[in-house]
């Protein structure tokens, strides 16, 4: 797939790729992904067609890799009676790191919370998690854990200054999306 032109602009095939996306010219972007340059189709979402949480959730998870960098494993994973929770989802990036992700409708439902309170129990519990690895991706990548770099990311529409600040004071390893 061609992207741009010597004069600096859209060749006849980035054209027609956006046409058979059913977008315009403007919304493409040329990204480097996977060693390559590539042209993306970039559509905005109004905030309402994502407002169920459910929804977001299975549209992130569905290209996890591409929106974060995370290999997916699981949704609601169960944290067992005792703890009487579901982490949203769960996945390993790149560097081997074991990922939480916690979505919520709007900055007022206590996500960085519910996701400190997952975290601890990952860190309690690494053996659940690594069996979750070595069923998902295999005894290599299990054995290969980086426990040391364990995130949690929250993504909601909206945070405070309040989170924003939180989070900044916490050292953990947090990304408010």
């Amino acid at each position: 797939l061609g992207d741009i032109d010597a004069e600096g602009q859209w060749t006849q095939a980035a054209i027609g790729f956006a046409r058979s996306r059913g977008i315009a010219v403007e919304n493409l972007q040329l990204r480097e992904a996977d060693g390559g340059r590539y042209v993306f189709a970039v559509q905005q979402v109004a905030g309402k067609s994502a407002a169920v949480e459910r929804t977001l959730q299975r549209l992130i998870e569905s290209q996890m890799d591409t929106f974060l960098g995370v290999r997916f494993l699981s949704t609601e994973y169960s944290t067992g009676a005792k703890y009487r929770g579901r982490i949203d989802s769960l996945g390993l990036d790149e560097n081997g790191c074991p990922v939480i992700v916690e979505y919520k409708r709007h900055s007022n439902e206590n996500v960085i919370n519910q996701g400190l309170f997952y975290l601890d129990w990952l860190l309690d519990h690494k053996a659940d998690f690594q069996l979750l690895v070595m069923k998902q991706l295999g005894k290599d990548e299990a054995d290969r854990i980086e426990w040391g770099g364990t995130r949690l990311l929250c993504i909601a529409a909206d945070f405070t200054r309040y989170d924003e600040h939180a989070v900044a004071q916490i050292n953990r390893n947090i990304e408010l999306i």
